[in-house]
């Protein structure tokens, strides 16, 4: 792939870069030709699900069973886990309709250090593969494998039988370039904070359980590609979801979820975006789209999805993520499935292709999973 080093790096291109391979900002008008409203930040691919059974249920994932990946979706649900450790690996190829040297990867798992309390440590991947750079007039000039890398650690912990808080702490690299037109690659740090309450219930003949969780997740200093006065937004997110599980019977039960997602920076449109402290950008975040409450209604996406499960043993999901479409317009149909056999697991999940390009469409991701406990150790 080539890529074209004469643009002005006060664009910045790095993040230009970055936001064009993850897809997760589309670039649109309205229908009226307004300006571009699309909330835009560094880093995109933290908002990216890693796992192949949320992947498969829409990007759905507050709020549902923890496993091995909890901890990107809420830290808190690691005060809920059932196992004594549990490992996961997720792979997800990028752009596969074009390319095949780039990727996802994401390494997590949780070890539980008492009956109401589990830590976390995870490792996330993004290959971009090799770009050509060239100056202005086309000429090459060399070849760099761009990267992002995030390393986590995560604490979830039991209020009491049905509430737990959690938060998480990360570190952030970002390296685009090679150093072309004075950059350099970029650093961070942020933390997470969750909350997840579940409640098993008893309506008739049948057990249900509601849970509800909140996550508010990269809320960590401003990340610069080139100088100090140039920094980026990382993409500081406020996630809030509910998941209903219905057990049919002692075989058989099935599970719908919901989330919605809020970027917790300043929209496009705002004043004084560059210069803006992150603490005071998350509170305006509620209120400083300049069409009012109408437009800051339309920056929350919707993610949906339901699990099926047979004896514990076999899923099947499907999910449906929605943006307005005049604050990216990504809408996808994702499908899923997971095996269970004693220890070891497998999850795959398909997102369906539709006129709307997304780097993840004819796309297999994959997660393999080990569940461990004491006694069989």
């Amino acid at each position: 792939m080539k890529y074209n080093s004469g643009i002005k790096k006060s664009l910045p291109f790095l993040v230009f870069l970055s936001l064009i391979f993850t897809g997760a900002v589309a670039q649109n008008q309205s229908a009226t030709g307004s300006d571009v409203t699309t909330i835009t930040t560094a880093v995109p691919i933290l908002t990216v699900s890693p796992d192949a059974r949320s992947a498969g249920m829409g990007d759905a994932g507050v709020a549902i069973s923890p496993d091995a990946n909890t901890a990107h979706w809420n830290p808190a649900k690691l005060g809920f886990v059932t196992n004594d450790m549990s490992v996961g690996l997720s792979y997800s190829p990028w752009l596969r309709n074009i390319i095949n040297d780039m990727s996802l990867t994401y390494l997590s798992g949780y070890k539980r250090v008492s009956q109401r309390g589990a830590f976390s440590a995870s490792m996330l991947y993004f290959d971009l593969g090799d770009i050509q750079f060239t100056d202005d007039l086309g000429n090459p000039l060399n070849i760099h494998n761009p990267k992002e890398y995030t390393f986590d650690l995560a604490y979830g912990q039991q209020l009491s039988n049905n509430l737990s808080v959690g938060v998480g702490a990360r570190f952030i690299h970002s390296n685009l370039s090679a150093g072309i037109s004075d950059s350099r690659p970029g650093n961070s740090a942020a933390v997470d904070i969750g909350v997840y309450y579940t409640n098993d219930l008893t309506i008739g003949a049948r057990d249900y359980n509601l849970s509800f969780g909140g996550n508010i997740s990269n809320i960590g200093a401003k990340i610069a590609y080139t100088n100090a006065d140039q920094k980026d937004f990382l993409p500081t997110n406020l996630r809030l979801g509910t998941a209903f599980t219905m057990n049919l019977d002692p075989y058989n039960k099935i599970t719908l979820a919901i989330d919605g997602n809020k970027l917790l920076v300043p929209s496009p449109d705002s004043t004084n975006t560059g210069n803006i402290s992150v603490p005071r950008a998350i509170f305006s975040s509620f209120g400083d789209a300049r069409n009012g409450f109408s437009e800051e209604m339309q920056e929350i996406s919707l993610s949906t999805g339901l699990e099926y499960w047979y004896n514990d043993v076999f899923a099947a999901r499907a999910g449906y993520f929605y943006e307005s479409p005049n604050k990216g317009d990504r809408h996808y149909l994702s499908m899923g499935l997971g095996m269970r056999y004693q220890k070891f697991g497998i999850d795959v999940a398909y997102l369906v292709p539709n006129s709307r390009n997304n780097p993840l469409a004819n796309t297999l991701r994959f997660t393999l999973v080990l569940n461990i406990d004491k006694e069989e150790e």
